[in-house]
């Protein structure tokens, strides 16, 4: 089978320049129309984070309650395909975690009755010719990439997972769901496998097919300091199936000092050309530290835009319900999140949420502080929604 091509550059982002033009535009119109300010009517004051048995910060926005959807709802795992680990905390391996990834399935954990952590040696990869991957941490695993590694990865297109469609970059197979798990320090940046657009995703990369996140958390994980075209420290999702979006539900990323994730792009969530639904979920004290936006402005390394959130491509959509975003940081725009849509036809909506103190360092657009968006007219679509300074 010949080597299929990489994404189209016409669908990379312009960002630099459409920032520039478009914030400056927004600043002296004064604002953009009425979709782009806050609703009258206030979302519930913040809840503090409340913390776990191991003591850090919890997963989900406890104040968030909105309905979740069927489809993203967390999978049955009573009967597992794997269980990793004998009952020992020293039986739970990261060649276990290894095994069972890429063997498909539903993976659960018999590690003991304390919380454990697992610090991967190797990075879990999804074969595309196996069952869909579920890994369910039962609220008391951790996978670690050390610092030096990114924790789980799936590509639909990487050869060596097995291509198993011509059109590997528009799949909707394999799916992967992570629930009740917490990733930690993971790192992307080094890693050489796949082609050359894997870049971010310091704990998930997915390429291809779905993404499921359910009650899970993200501290400390970090990819590509620099760059313009890449993201997620926690998580990044290039070109994903158009059948579903990423579904992130109840989940934390960050969520108190010390335990915030950083990138290039996107502390929290990058997407490129990927649509994302996020639930009752917290984004807290993470940070975009690249500088010279995207595309890269003469001299720099580009990046820095995103601090929670980072989207970018064609037709894609964010909806943000029941989340509360605040004290991230971005260097150049989008101190919560950046949305640019190049065709502007993306859509975004935020219901019931809380956008407080995130900071962006050069732009945003008027009237919605910490945000950045470019869209189809009329967004984002905001309602009982507080978005402040």
């Amino acid at each position: 089978m010949p080597l299929l091509p990489p994404l189209s550059t016409d669908s990379r982002p312009r960002l630099l320049a459409l920032a520039v033009l478009f914030s400056t535009a927004l600043v002296a119109c004064g604002g953009g129309s009425d979709a782009g300010s806050a609703a009258s009517s206030p979302a519930p004051a913040p809840s503090p984070s409340p913390t776990s048995t191991d003591g850090a910060p919890a997963a989900g926005y406890s104040a968030g309650s909105c309905a979740v959807p069927t489809a993203a709802q967390a999978v049955v795992s009573t009967a597992p395909d794997h269980v990793v680990g004998n009952g020992t905390a020293a039986s739970c391996t990261s060649d276990a975690v290894v095994n069972a990834v890429a063997q498909g399935g539903v993976t659960t954990f018999n590690c003991g009755a304390d919380p454990v952590t697992i610090t991967m040696t190797s990075t879990a990869k999804v074969f595309n010719d196996k069952p869909d991957v579920v890994l369910d941490g039962g609220g008391k695993v951790t996978l670690s990439g050390g610092g030096a590694r990114r924790i789980l990865y799936q590509n639909t297109c990487d050869q060596a997972q097995v291509w198993t469609s011509a059109h590997c970059d528009v799949q909707d197979t394999p799916h992967l769901t992570v629930q009740n798990l917490t990733l930690v320090d993971g790192n992307s940046a080094g890693q050489t496998y796949g082609l050359g657009e894997v870049y971010g995703g310091g704990a998930i990369y997915v390429r291809g097919g779905r993404l499921k996140i359910v009650n899970s958390r993200f501290f400390r994980n970090q990819c590509e300091a620099t760059g313009p075209d890449l993201g997620g420290a926690a998580v990044r999702a290039f070109g994903t199936s158009t059948a579903a979006p990423v579904y992130v539900v109840g989940s934390t990323f960050g969520g108190a000092a010390g335990y915030g994730n950083q990138c290039s792009n996107g502390g929290g969530l990058s997407g490129l050309g990927a649509s994302f639904t996020v639930l009752n979920s917290l984004f807290s004290h993470n940070a975009a530290i690249g500088n010279g936006a995207n595309p890269a402005a003469a001299g720099t390394p580009g990046g820095g835009s995103g601090g929670a959130i980072y989207q970018d491509g064609n037709s894609f959509d964010l909806s943000l319900c029941g989340s509360s975003m605040h004290d991230n940081t971005a260097v150049e725009g989008g101190g919560a999140l950046i949305f640019v849509s190049n065709d502007l036809t993306g859509t975004m909506s935020i219901t019931d949420s809380l956008l407080q103190a995130n900071t962006s360092g050069k732009f945003e657009t008027s009237g919605l502080p910490g945000i950045f968006v470019l869209a189809a007219p009329g967004q984002p679509v905001i309602t009982r929604s507080t978005i402040s300074k």
